[in-house]
């Protein structure tokens, strides 16, 4: 009875927030950070936060009887496994395109065709590709919504948006000092993250070794919003005085040049002993999967939020596929 309850009560919450989505223009694809509006972003974040209590073990029924299909041309482990459990989650089902090494991918089929047949199958898709822009791409040959998990060095949206709610519910959003640390040319995490801060009165400190610096065209975006940059390769000059601490690993498979990467290869490394002098509400993120930024020392610590981060991609992701599947 109680669970009957519970789940009516949901369903009336979810009819009136997809309205209430559709008033703050909730697109139909989820493809670049750079096509929401704060107040789009804002929506997607409190309605994350409603469904929280669900992600942690319950379920719903608001996406019954309908079908994700999940096509990823590049590994992932926590992107794709969050969808899938935000979409269980939500009493929906997912077709999972598997290897594309067994698929017609192998025989020579292309994308477009590729994303042809599968609107046919399912009732949203979730890609992730190595080329930056074909989330876009296939956006104009499906007739169901496109949500990019990543596309290359260029945008991975709902990672941002599991990161944004991660510094709303950790540290504060509006007004954070952030550091971004390590590979800044190629890591879409901090190309997306980057462009949602400057909605919400960031100051940014940009730290990398110069060969992986932050693009000029989104260090011009950012300056045009008016959001403060800080750009240096010390991690010291940033560590004391931020309120975020965002590492990504540099990321072997992005260099054409595997000898230009040695050179760059464990640029930072943050220990116990690198946090004596922080914030005591510093908090301590990272995409994941880490290679060696981050000591496993550091996560007994209270700084440590990467593994709460993880988990909040199911609630993020449940709100993201509630609002495009409705």
């Amino acid at each position: 009875m109680v669970k009957r309850i519970f789940n009516a009560l949901i369903q009336l919450i979810h009819r009136a927030y997809i309205g209430a989505a559709r008033w703050i223009d909730m697109m139909q694809h989820v493809i670049s950070i750079k096509d929401f509006s704060r107040g789009t972003i804002d929506g997607i974040l409190d309605r994350a936060a409603e469904l929280e209590s669900i992600a942690c073990g319950g379920s719903s029924n608001i996406l019954s009887g309908r079908i994700l299909a999940t096509l990823f041309y590049e590994p992932s482990t926590r992107t794709r496994l969050s969808f899938d459990s935000a979409m269980k989650r939500l009493g929906g089902n997912v077709i999972d395109f598997g290897s594309i090494e067994v698929s017609s991918i192998a025989k020579g089929e292309n994308l477009a065709d590729t994303i042809s047949v599968l609107s046919g199958y399912a009732d949203a898709i979730v890609l992730r590709h190595p080329k930056e822009g074909a989330a876009r791409m296939a956006s104009e040959f499906s007739s169901v919504p496109v949500i990019n998990a990543g596309d290359g060095a260029g945008q991975h949206p709902t990672q941002t948006l599991l990161d944004l709610y991660t510094i709303r519910k950790e540290s504060k959003l509006n007004g954070v000092k952030i550091a971004l640390v390590g590979d800044l040319k190629y890591g879409r995490t901090v190309h997306s993250l980057a462009h949602a801060l400057s909605m919400y009165n960031s100051e940014i400190y940009l730290v990398s070794p110069e060969q992986l610096k932050m693009p000029d065209a989104i260090k011009d975006d950012l300056t045009k919003s008016g959001t403060k940059i800080i750009e240096t390769t010390n991690i010291n000059d940033a560590i004391g005085v931020v309120d975020v601490l965002y590492l990504t690993r540099i990321q072997k498979e992005r260099f054409p040049d595997p000898a230009e990467y040695q050179t760059v290869a464990g640029s930072y490394k943050v220990t116990k002993d690198t946090l004596k002098e922080v914030k005591d509400d510093l908090i301590i993120m990272h995409p994941l999967p880490r290679v060696n930024e981050i000591d496993p020392d550091v996560d007994s610590t209270r700084h440590a939020v990467y593994f709460r981060q993880s988990f909040y991609g199911v609630p993020v992701r449940m709100a993201i596929l509630s609002m495009v599947m409705a």
